[in-house]
């Protein structure tokens, strides 16, 4: 096993990971580890937008109040203030390093999407994910302190004890896909960038990366996790959605297009008063509910009340993706279902990206940090990451100083990242199953015991199915440490298991977290968030 070292170690190069870097390489040394080429994150498939108040007819307070009711009674308050106030900013610092949002002449062109009661989405087209990247990418690659390290993936973190009883994050061990060589690197400051955990599900708009990574690496080494239950299902996924389902994206319903069943009947109507623009959770329930009474296998999006110059200059990556698959969206509509989307619990961090490990910060997707609440305000991801990545950036000088002082302590793996002979009782570590065929029956039975609507037998299915699975992947582990599959594959049962688990302790109904034998909001019981931890 070799060594290396950084000042500071980023985990995952979306918009997060690349922000938090930018603003560290101030600092010091920023070693950037992604297990994939850099334009394979969840960011580069962003196609609605980033939320901001740009406009003189909205105001902080309306997109605070957007945002907490969306978030269902459990969003942390003060942290969706620093969110909102802090949020313009952030946006005009992204076109300062060059990101090019789309324009009406001389203002910034500003869609309205599910949620909202303002037009407050900045947009680069329907291509919106890829542009923040190019103009991140494009500013690091100018940077000389920063090492970017693209197919190596991060395995486990790696903890030092700073004295009696103290422990703090020192590094990870990472290991180079190409070589299958293991490296220790140490670090003084580490930042968990890792995305979602969206492959976790049969049907996800994610990118194929989205494995939990982050999440797991975590827990297993005693960080707090909260909040796992709540998975947004994106309504409009096209269909048939195999693979990575290509998604539709909310802007389309933003600019006037209308869900309809298959008999043209409006869906929303009489369900809720903002109809299609209703929030994601109740928009993917109804589809949810609809297609299991009708049988039919998809509902329909009509973009007639757009007209076709507007859908061919708003939405072209949308138009040609359609067009690709023998579909004129200016003349018929388009048939999506719901697919896993977005995950709004994650690794607990403060307000200042800090987790319960000192040395180890988080931010975008993989973190929790009460924000999103029990559900996600539709353009508040990409916002939320780059107001999050700057305040931990904040820290770093004195994160590498405290680090400094206690880097000769001992590193090593937690001991959750050890698999013992209890973990693969009953499987000899060379009988290993096909990891393809274990990656399918997790998606399988997230999907059928754990996604949209759930019930508690579907959920202690689940859990009974995927603990059955865990030992199969630990086998397989245990004899391929080095081997990207299986480290994946190793993460997202993982956090597949923290997710069910999160979603048997809540015994109600509220935001993306749907029981049907308990379909109502308890508040006096569950207004709070759901946090597990594994005792280091």
């Amino acid at each position: 096993m070799s060594q290396r070292s950084a000042d500071i170690l980023v985990i995952g190069s979306g918009i997060a990971g690349l922000t938090f870097a930018l603003k560290a390489a101030a600092h010091g040394r920023v070693a950037l580890v992604t297990k994939k080429e850099r334009a394979r994150s969840s960011t580069n498939f962003a196609q609605g937008g980033i939320a901001a108040v740009m406009d003189p007819e909205d105001s902080f307070d309306l997109h605070v109040r957007d945002t907490l009711v969306a978030g269902a009674g459990l969003c942390h308050t003060s942290a969706v203030v620093e969110l909102v106030r802090e949020g313009p900013e952030r946006v005009r610092e992204l076109m300062a390093w060059g990101v090019r949002f789309s324009r009406n002449g001389d203002r910034l062109s500003l869609a309205r999407e599910g949620g909202h009661s303002r037009r407050r989405i900045l947009h680069a087209a329907d291509l919106t994910g890829r542009e923040i990247e190019r103009g991140l990418l494009a500013a690091l690659a100018e940077h000389p302190n920063v090492e970017l390290l693209e197919d190596h993936i991060a395995v486990d973190l790696l903890v030092a004890e700073s004295g009696p009883g103290g422990r703090r994050c020192a590094g990870a061990l990472v290991v180079d896909r190409n070589t299958s060589e293991p490296i220790e690197f140490r670090s003084h400051v580490t930042l968990l960038a890792t995305g979602g955990l969206g492959r976790a599900f049969r049907h996800t708009t994610n990118p194929d990366i989205a494995t939990g990574d982050g999440v797991a690496m975590a827990y297993r080494a005693g960080v707090a996790v909260a909040n796992l239950e709540f998975v947004q299902f994106h309504p409009t996924a096209l269909y048939p959605a195999e693979g990575r389902a290509f998604l539709i994206s909310e802007a389309v319903r933003g600019e006037g297009a209308v869900l309809v069943t298959r008999s043209g009947r409006p869906l929303m109507e009489g369900r809720h008063p903002l109809g299609s623009l209703a929030p994601r959770d109740i928009v993917a329930r109804a589809i949810d509910m609809e297609l299991k009474e009708s049988g039919e296998p998809y509902v329909l999006l009509d973009l007639s009340p757009i007209p076709a110059r507007e859908v061919e200059s708003r939405f072209p990556n949308i138009l040609a993706e359609c067009e690709r698959r023998g579909l004129d969206i200016r003349r018929e509509p388009i048939p999506v279902v719901p697919a896993a989307h977005y995950a709004c619990g994650g690794v607990m961090t403060d307000a200042q990206g800090r987790t319960t490990l000192p040395g180890l910060y988080a931010a975008g997707e993989v973190a929790c940090t009460g924000v999103h609440g029990a559900n996600r305000l539709a353009s508040n991801s990409l916002l939320e990451a780059v107001v999050f990545s700057h305040r931990a950036s904040l820290c770093v000088p004195a994160e590498i100083e405290r680090g400094a002082t206690l880097a000769a302590g001992r590193a090593s793996l937690p001991r959750g990242a050890v698999a013992s002979p209890r973990t693969v009782s009953g499987r000899p570590v060379g009988e290993v199953d096909d990891p393809n065929a274990i990656a399918a029956a997790i998606r399988d039975t997230m999907w059928e015991n754990a996604g949209i609507v759930r019930t508690d037998a579907r959920l202690e299915r689940a859990e009974s199915e995927l603990t059955d699975l865990r030992e199969a992947v630990a086998a397989g582990y245990c004899g391929n440490p080095n081997d990207a599959t299986w480290v994946e594959l190793r993460n997202l049962c993982e956090t597949a298991l923290l997710v069910v688990k999160c979603a048997r302790w809540r015994k109600e109904s509220r935001g993306l977290h749907y029981n049907a034998d308990h379909p109502y909001r308890d508040s006096e019981r569950f207004l709070r968030d759901t946090v597990l931890s594994l005792a280091p």
